[in-house]
C-alpha cells in the first residue's frame, strides 16, 4: 500500500511539471493537454508494472524473500531435525518478527538438543519466554536464568536476569551480590548507572528469604495502642528518628495476600531516590509498630538523622520489589524527625 502511494505522489509530481505550463498558456483543458496527462498516466503505470513490486507488502518482517527463506530452513530442519544451529538460528528469526510462540518452540528444540548445557540458550529461551509474558518473569525463565548462571558464573546476561529473578523473589542480598559481579565484568556503559543504583536500594534492606516464617508473637502492647505489635528493637546506637503505627484499610485488607512483603521507606521530598531509609516487614505482621533509625540508612553517610523533616512511604509490594508496580497499595505522609510521638500511618491507597 505505500508504495502504490509513493507511486501516486510522484505521478502528481510529473503532472505538475509537465502539464501545469501548458495549462497555464491555454488556460483551459485542451485536446493536447487531455493526451498528455493520459500519457504521463499511463506510462509512468505501464513502467511501473513492469519493472516495479506493486504486489509485495509493506513492512519490515513482510518480506516474501524472508518468509520463504524461514519456510526452507523449517523444511531443512524437518529433514535433519539434529541441526542445533538451525533451530537456533530459525529461533532467532521468528523472534525477530515477533512470533515468540514459534521461537520458544525452536529455542527449546536447541535446548533438547544441547542436554542443557548451553547457558546462551537458557538465556535467550528464558528472554523469549518473557516477551511472550508481555515481560513478565515466570518460573520458568528464573529457573532457565538460574541453571545458566550455575553452568557459566561469569555470563552476563545469566547474571543480569538471574540478579533480577532473585530480586522477584524478595532475595535482595543475592540480587545485589549478582550484579556486582556483573558490575566487575564491564558491562556496557548505557546499563552501569542502573546497576549501581539499584545494587545500592538492595544494600540498604535486610535480606528477607522466600517463604520466611512470620516474625513470633509480640508481647502485649502497651496501653492505647490497639492490636498493633511492638516495634522490634534497635540496634546499638540506632534510636529511633520516627515511630510509626501501621495498619491496613478495610479494602486493602481484603484485597492483599498475607505473604506480602511491606517495604517502610523513608525519603527525602527534594531527591526521593534513592531512598534515606529502609525497613521491611511481612503484612502478615500487621498492624505493627515500627522505629526508624540511622540503622536503617540506605546509603552510607546519609543517615536519617541528618534530615529534620521527611516523607514516609509504607508500600504492599505483590512483586517483592522495592519499585512501586500496578496493584501495590501504599500509604503516605510527612514526618517530622525525633517527635517523640507515634505516627499513625494507614495503607489504604493503591498503585493505578
Amino acid at each position: 500500500m505505500t508504495l502504490w502511494i509513493i507511486f501516486v505522489l510522484l505521478c502528481l509530481l510529473a503532472l505538475a511539471f509537465v502539464v501545469w505550463p501548458l495549462y497555464r498558456s491555454s488556460a483551459r483543458l485542451t485536446p493536447l493537454l487531455a493526451t498528455v496527462i493520459v500519457l504521463v498516466v499511463g506510462s509512468s503505470t505501464l513502467l511501473y508494472n513492469k519493472i516495479g513490486s506493486p504486489n509485495v507488502p509493506s513492512g519490515a518482517g513482510s518480506s516474501p524473500e524472508f518468509n520463504e527463506i524461514i519456510s526452507s530452513l523449517a523444511k531443512r530442519l524437518e529433514a535433519n531435525p539434529d541441526d542445533v544451529n538451525g533451530w537456533l538460528m530459525l529461533g532467532r528469526s521468528y523472534r525477530s518478527m515477533g512470533q515468540f510462540g514459534d521461537a520458544i518452540a525452536a529455542f527449546e528444540k536447541a535446548l533438547q538438543l544441547e542436554q542443557g548445557q548451553n547457558a546462551q540458550t537458557m538465556v535467550v529461551l528464558g528472554v523469549t519466554l518473557m516477551e511472550n509474558q508481555g515481560g513478565q518473569m515466570s518460573d520458568r525463565s528464573s529457573s532457565l536464568f538460574e541453571n545458566a548462571l550455575a553452568l557459566e558464573p561469569n555470563n552476563q546476561n545469566a547474571l543480569f536476569y538471574a540478579g533480577s529473578a532473585a530480586e522477584r523473589r524478595g532475595d535482595l542480598i543475592l540480587a545485589a551480590d549478582r550484579w556486582e559481579t556483573l558490575l566487575g565484568l564491564n558491562p556496557p556503559p548505557d546499563i552501569q548507572e542502573m546497576l549501581t543504583r539499584k545494587i545500592s536500594e538492595w544494600r540498604g534492606h535486610p535480606p528477607i528469604p522466600s517463604g520466611m516464617a512470620e516474625a513470633p508473637a509480640a508481647q502485649p502492647a502497651p496501653a492505647g495502642m490497639g492490636q498493633a505489635q511492638v516495634a522490634q528493637p534497635t540496634q546499638a546506637g540506632g534510636d529511633a528518628i520516627v515511630t510509626l503505627s501501621v495498619s491496613l484499610s478495610e479494602d486493602a485488607k481484603a484485597a492483599l495476600p498475607a505473604d506480602a512483603t511491606v517495604y517502610v521507606i523513608a525519603r527525602d521530598q527534594a531527591m526521593p531516590s534513592p531512598p534515606i531509609a529502609v525497613a521491611p516487614r511481612r503484612l502478615s505482621q500487621l498492624p505493627t509498630i515500627v522505629e526508624l533509625s540511622d540503622v536503617n540508612a540506605m546509603v552510607a553517610g546519609r543517615p536519617l538523622s541528618l534530615f529534620s523533616e521527611f516523607e514516609v512511604v509504607v508500600r504492599v509490594s505483590l512483586s517483592g520489589s522495592p519499585a512501586a508496580q500496578p496493584g501495590d497499595w501504599f500509604g503516605s505522609l510527612i514526618a517530622t524527625a525525633n517527635s517523640g510521638q507515634i505516627i499513625d500511618l494507614v495503607i489504604d491507597q493503591k498503585v493505578p
